[in-house]
């Protein structure tokens, strides 16, 4: 199992609200396919952005999981108006 990290960064930083760890994880799992392995999300909010795991159960190790996790917040981003409306555009690592 591969563990992977992520950061959302909020459009305007500030006090997070409440459930929102709780609303981004259940978002990503709305989004996830059987292809990305999903086996667990947890979220911890900051002021000025969401932090992510995705623990991710890949054939293929590292390098596909992070390229699983990058499609499934991507996916998540493009069809959610909440994440849209709070969070920049997720950039691939490395970029």
């Amino acid at each position: 199992m591969d563990l992977v990290y992520a950061s959302l960064r909020r459009k305007e930083p500030g006090p997070a609200p409440t459930q929102e760890a709780g609303e981004i994880v259940g978002i990503l799992w709305a989004h996830a396919l059987p292809g990305d392995a999903l086996q667990h999300i947890t979220a911890r909010s900051e002021s000025d952005c969401i932090d992510l795991l995705l623990y991710l159960l890949t054939p293929d190790g590292p390098s596909t999981s992070l390229r699983a996790a990058h499609a499934l917040i991507a996916r998540s981003h493009r069809a959610s108006p909440l994440l849209a409306r709070r969070y920049h555009h997720p950039v691939p690592a490395g970029c």
